[in-house]
């Protein structure tokens, strides 16, 4: 009578405390009862039993019988309706525990017989099995109350084994077949099997031990029960693709092995199953693509799954020769995103994310290979965040650039998952696109490259004008990119320092081991800052201190070993740049950017020694390395794909160094000639330390080393070589006159002396260069648009390096005379101002070559530039008449042609040179420590940045020699 009362007060949800109590104590005495007679326990009868038990404990059965028809459903009624948070409810589940626990398979048996009909039956089956769900998700009880968690999941692995028999019994015929049901058990199955209190790996090995003893592993038992329930499946198995990949997936990475030998052959079942329907497992291929992404970055996953994975199937698909190919490839799929996807899982929650943006791109570059395009977006913004979290705004706006190149300039709707903030608002593409490309301009301006945001701003301008009409936008736009043209102009701009990495030996991650990076530095960043950032990740590697390849003991070795050191990026040559005058400014932005190929220069001895000229003896091996994309990119660093190695000899490296110091005295000409307000010093030193022979000692050696008669004779290859750098060194004079010049215009009066003592070296310097090598007079103009000033263009030939060139004199055609046209007053005005800003020769000709350059006239515009293009008429004199034809003392014949390049590049004229002029006077040593201290005072020591090169270092004068000028055996180098 006890039990129809329980079960009445507890559907009204009345004296629920003493109905409780009242329960537990009737479950306890028929507990008590079973344990005098343990052998007819339902814990201890095997599933097949079919004992039907003794006379004395028919009592004790039956009364269990009553308690579970009447009271089972209504327990678990009851604590489904009441909330998680009201503390009956884990006593209700307690007492929901008791009654599983004491039911044996006839119990179970003739509960289900009890239901009246079919779908009654159903329906709690359907309730049973979602409750044990959110109960194993949910649980009542502390994660450390550990007896109440095996216990409760000891009962309810019997009842779901139990309840499995009723499904395969009575749901799976062809009539009876209910696909929600068998749904509903597999993912009640895969949840208790994966929840976290059975997770044994994760327990203390004393924890383990006692766990295993007393209730054993639990997973084994429910991975067999699914692995026979799948199979009984037959040929509704394909209902459940792609539905039930995710939650095999689920189960097959649990990190339990025999468990995973078990179920791995599932997935061949499924592939095999779609496949003899469709002729393909494509939707399978999918499914475990996509439910594999979020798994293995939520932890699970490891090494062992992705060997057994492979060898499992590739065992599975050879067995069926029409799966073999198709199975194949699909193992190497899955396989390939596995290691990418436990490389990034093994980074992405370091506190430096250098590895973790490496992996993320290693990951989108996957998934665009195979065509994945919502999964390739998701990546896409997962490294933007990482980027913009590092301030790397040129990165994110190039990786925002791959999502906005996807779109189309139309009205279509967006297929592809939207991300970030721009999903709400944007129906569109069109709408989409303008708003990436907004968010791009931005972080480009953030980034400093605004050549690559004005590029967007014009195809939005584009937009705007000429497809959707809105002026409105089309200023705004404008006005952008008219701010951006600005900045180019006007805004410092630091170019970056750009260095090789080495990652070397097994004990790194396999998308770093044994492989070579270029990293793109940050601003002003030391290579010293670079490599502790580099080396915080792996404290235990070891710093390599060669810059040569390792050996194979270094890169077999189970250590880390890191190599560092500064690369040169090598310009691409711009075509759109060559033969002009362009502005500094704009020039520097690509010799630092969209670079694909660097360089690094080992200097070494080759052959005999000679202590008195390094020079002669001085090899350089240049190591090219070629990334697999241009920096920046949507990285601030990429794999090196290639390297090339080759050797300069001493007279290519003598003719680089000529080339570079040429381009840095250009560089600082230009720099002063922008802008009149920059201190004087950078200048100062870089034209002291090639003018005055007793700071550097002079370029003697270049012609002790390779002008020589006798180094012609060994090398006859090299004639066009040496013409080469004796044309640069006679291109040098010109660019020494200008800076000087400029120099003694804004040099203060207490360093006069030392611009005096300047003057006079290099007049004796231009002296010799011209009696050896010829004159060279360069043409320098004004822009004719309100006499902007322009940048003088260095007509460097790189790529004819190591060819010989003959050097050619040029001479000019005595002009035609023509009758003059009669021309209006006004054409006469034009003409006038016209002739005010024509060119004139950079060494102002008419003047006596011996007369002190700091008193050469002034221009009428001091905002001059250069240009090594000059046309015929240029080269004549100012009065008309012919000059006289020149010869070079060096031997090279006229040519009667008109102007054209030298071998370096350089467009101008040749002649004979001058009388050598008397030897400077001397110059006080005090007068030259005082401009060093002015030097150090003006510049804190430091050399001010400015958009072109740095200068270099200031040249301590030699010891003895302060304030002599040499012979001309020594004269000034030419590399400064």
């Amino acid at each position: 009578t006890a039990v129809p009362i329980l079960q009445e007060l507890i559907e009204k949800g009345e004296e629920e405390d003493a109905c409780i109590e009242l329960l537990s104590n009737i479950l306890e005495v028929l507990y008590k009862a079973q344990k005098v007679n343990p052998v007819f326990s339902a814990a201890s009868f095997p599933l097949s039993s079919n004992h039907l038990g003794s006379d004395l404990t028919k009592p004790v059965k039956k009364h269990i019988q009553l308690i579970l028809e009447r009271l089972l459903h209504t327990v678990n009624r009851r604590v489904i309706v009441l909330d998680r948070e009201n503390t009956l409810r884990s006593h209700y589940v307690a007492c929901m525990a008791a009654i599983l626990s004491q039911m044996d398979k006839d119990h179970y048996s003739s509960y289900i017989k009890g239901f009246p009909s079919r779908p009654e039956l159903m329906d709690f089956l359907m309730e049973i099995f979602i409750l044990f769900k959110d109960l194993i998700g949910k649980t009542v009880y502390p994660s450390d109350w550990m007896v109440m968690n095996m216990v409760q999941n000891r009962e309810f692995l019997h009842a779901i084994n139990q309840f499995a028999t009723t499904l395969t019994q009575m749901f799976l015929s062809n009539s009876s077949f209910e696909l929600q049901l068998w749904n509903n058990y597999f993912h009640l199955a895969v949840a208790f099997l994966t929840q976290d209190s059975l997770q044994l790996e994760n327990f203390s090995q004393a924890k383990r031990n006692g766990i295993l003893a007393k209730y054993g592993d639990m997973r084994a038992t429910i991975g067999a029960s699914i692995r026979d329930m799948w199979y009984n499946l037959g040929h509704h198995k394909i209902e459940f693709i792609p539905g039930m990949v995710g939650p095999i997936l689920e189960m097959t990475l649990v990190p339990e092995l025999e468990l995973r030998k078990s179920t791995i052959p599932i997935f061949f079942d499924m592939m095999l199953c779609e496949y003899q329907l469709t002729k393909s497992f494509s939707r399978f291929e999918d499914e475990i693509l996509r439910k594999l992404d979020s798994e293995v970055e939520g932890g699970r996953g490891d090494e062992q799954y992705k060997q057994l994975f492979e060898s499992i199937l590739l065992s599975c698909c050879r067995r069926h020769p029409e799966l073999a190919k198709p199975g194949e490839n699909f193992v190497a799929l899955v396989t390939g995103l596995l290691e990418r996807l436990l490389d990034y899982r093994a980074v992405m929650n370091d506190e430096n994310k250098t590895y973790s943006m490496s992996c993320t791109v290693n990951l989108l570059n996957f998934y665009k290979e195979i065509d994945r395009q919502a999964m390739y977006i998701r990546y896409l913004y997962k490294l933007k965040d990482l980027h913009v979290s590092y301030e790397n705004y040129t990165e994110g706006a190039y990786t925002l650039l791959l999502h906005a190149r996807l779109l189309k300039w139309s009205d279509e709707a967006n297929t592809a998952p939207m991300q970030g903030l721009h999903s709400p608002s944007l129906h569109t593409q069109r709408q989409l696109k303008e708003a990436l490309y907004n968010q791009i301009i931005d972080y480009f301006d953030q980034g400093k490259m605004w050549e690559e945001a004005i590029h967007i701003c014009k195809e939005l301008a584009e937009q705007y004008e000429s497809e959707v009409f809105d002026y409105e936008m089309l200023s705004d736009i404008l006005q952008r990119e008219a701010k951006f043209y600005e900045k180019i102009l006007k805004v410092l701009r630091p170019s970056p320092d750009y260095f090789a990495v080495g990652y070397y030996g097994q004990g790194f991650p396999t998308f770093l081991r044994n492989k070579i990076f270029i990293y793109r530095g940050k601003e002003y960043e030391r290579r010293e800052d670079f490599e502790m950032r580099l080396l915080s990740p792996f404290p235990n590697a070891e710093k390599l201190k060669s810059t040569s390849p390792p050996g194979e003991d270094i890169t077999s070795s189970p250590g880390q070993y890191i190599q560092c050191f500064t690369v040169q990026p090598v310009e691409e040559a711009k075509v759109r740049f060559k033969d002009r005058s362009i502005p500094e400014q704009i020039t520097n932005f690509y010799k630092a950017n969209h670079v694909q190929k660097f360089s690094y220069s080992r200097p070494f001895k080759k052959g005999p020694k000679d202590p008195d000229n390094e020079f002669a003896t001085m090899w350089i091996e240049r190591t090219t390395f070629v990334t697999a994309y241009p920096l920046p990119g949507i990285l601030r660093w990429f794999a090196v794909t290639s390297t090339t190695t080759t050797i300069i000899s001493p007279l290519e490296n003598a003719i680089e160094t000529m080339m570079k110091t040429n381009e840095k005295i250009m560089s600082e000409i230009n720099r002063h000639q922008n802008d009149p307000s920059l201190p004087v010093n950078p200048l100062s030193m870089l034209l002291n330390g090639i003018v005055d022979p007793a700071v550097m000692g002079g370029f003697a050696k270049y012609e002790t080393a390779f002008f020589q008669e006798s180094y012609l004779q060994e090398h006859p290859e090299d004639e066009g070589n040496i013409e080469k750098l004796k044309d640069l060194i006679a291109w040098q004079t010109p660019l020494l006159a200008e800076g000087i010049r400029i120099h003694g215009r804004k040099v203060t009066e207490d360093l006069r002396p030392f611009h005096e003592r300047m003057e006079q070296c290099f007049v004796q310097l231009r002296a010799k260069v011209e009696s050896q090598y010829g004159v060279r007079e360069m043409v320098c103009f004004e822009d004719r648009r309100s006499g902007r000033p322009r940048s003088m263009a260095w007509g460097s030939d790189w790529e004819r390096l190591s060819h010989a060139g003959d050097r050619q004199v040029l001479t000019e055609a005595p002009p035609t005379p023509k009758p003059a046209p009669r021309t209006t007053e006004s054409e006469d005005r034009r003409n006038e101002r016209k002739e005010n800003r024509s060119s004139t020769f950079f060494g102002y000709r008419r003047q006596d070559l011996r007369q002190s350059i700091s008193e050469l006239p002034e221009p009428k515009d001091e905002k001059r530039r250069f240009s090594y293009n000059m046309s015929e008429s240029s080269l004549g004199s100012s009065d008309g008449k012919r000059p006289p034809p020149s010869r070079d003392t060096a031997g090279a014949q006229p040519s009667t042609a008109g102007p054209s390049l030298s071998p370096t590049g350089f467009g101008g004229r040749v002649k004979s040179a001058s009388k050598v002029p008397p030897l400077p006077r001397k110059i006080s040593p005090t007068v030259y420590e005082t401009f060093l201290e002015h030097s150090d005072a003006a510049t804190g020591g430091k050399v001010p940045p400015g958009p072109g090169p740095p200068p270099p270092p200031p040249y301590p004068p030699a010891p003895g020699n302060r304030h002599l000028c040499s012979q001309a055996s020594t004269l000034p180098t030419a590399d400064g």
